[in-house]
């Protein structure tokens, strides 16, 4: 079975094609970051206008570079949500339009879902029951993944996500967009035991996750300090330290609570080599595993969503002609 996957969600085009007996016969990605960059983050407006520029060229370089066609596709997977509303209807309407005239069944893919299995496409996989951390611009969210398509949100952010902290903070520190990649960067270059940030919600008996007030800890830190280039690495330090302390310690517990001895970690932020290094030493000291996708299978792309779709297609499930976007979504009720 061949699926052909579209990722539409917030700023970057992405198209993949996964065969059933191959894996991923192709997967091409157009980022706009170049686009969105002078204005310090995405601009929903634009972001759609370019999906509709560029997705069908992109689906046509994504069929030649897999030596596939239209006619040997068997499905049509898009993500329906969550993100940015008129980003999601470009890829739901050409998606579902797509299958309708190839006479295909389609479906519409829960983003994060997608991101959790982007592991599955790994030679190393993890067996169900197992725990998902899904990090990303949007989410923060521990996951009890019972079985396919079963869900239980055991924790998440009650403000900010991870991937939104680290943006702000960066553009605090005149870093520029994305700024997680840069504040990782700059991480690197500051000392460790200059700053204390602090370890939000560490001391709650809950799985839940809180980083606005951690942003505004490194704001207040900036102004009160004469900034000078390793002053701005060490207060970077500082803030990574602190979410990647915050990730091990919920993680941590998770693990405690559920008996669950694998973790998966997804999303864009689960690319960040520090957060990797911290979560592999603490779950080696618990005796447990550790999954990571590849990088490019971090960020956003189309492979985790035709792969997700081919999982529920094989099931029988599929889109009436009607189709809808959905902005908001929670993963545990797809």
């Amino acid at each position: 079975m061949q699926v052909l996957g579209i990722e539409t969600s917030c700023d970057e085009t992405a198209i993949a094609v996964y065969d059933s007996e191959v894996g991923i016969l192709s997967h091409c990605l157009y980022s706009q970051i170049d686009l969105h960059n002078k204005y310090g983050g995405v601009v929903p407006e634009l972001a759609s206008r370019e999906h509709v520029l560029k997705v069908l060229p992109l689906i046509k370089k994504t069929l030649i570079e897999g030596k596939t066609e239209f006619n040997l596709l068997n499905a049509v997977a898009y993500t329906m949500g969550p993100g940015l509303v008129g980003s999601l209807l470009v890829g739901c309407t050409v998606g579902r339009s797509l299958a309708y005239a190839l006479s295909l069944p389609s479906i519409g893919i829960h983003h994060m879902e997608a991101h959790l299995l982007a592991s599955m496409l790994e030679k190393n996989t993890p067996v169900y029951p197992f725990l998902a951390l899904l990090v990303s611009g949007g989410h923060t969210q521990i996951v009890n993944v019972k079985a396919s398509g079963i869900f239980k949100i055991l924790g998440e952010s009650v403000d900010d996500a991870a991937g939104e902290a680290f943006d702000k903070t960066a553009k605090v520190l005149g870093l520029p967009y994305p700024g997680g990649p840069a504040l990782s960067a700059l991480a690197e270059k500051g000392a460790g035991d200059r700053f204390q940030f602090p370890r939000p919600m560490a001391n709650q008996p809950n799985l839940d996750f809180s980083f606005s007030g951690l942003k505004t800890f490194a704001l207040n830190t900036i102004k009160s300090e004469y900034i000078d280039e390793q002053t701005r690495a060490d207060v970077a330090r500082a803030f990574v330290d602190a979410i990647v302390d915050t990730f091990i310690i919920k993680c941590r517990r998770a693990i405690k609570e559920t008996g669950i001895r694998q973790l998966v970690v997804a999303g864009g932020v689960s690319a960040n080599k520090q957060l990797q290094y911290g979560l592999i030493t603490m779950l080696k000291e618990e005796g447990c595993e550790v999954f990571f996708p590849r990088d490019e299978y971090c960020t956003d792309n189309g492979a985790m969503i035709a792969y997700a779709g081919y999982l529920r297609i094989k099931k029988g499930q599929y889109e009436p002609l009607g189709f809808q976007a959905k902005p908001r979504w929670p993963i545990d009720n797809i």
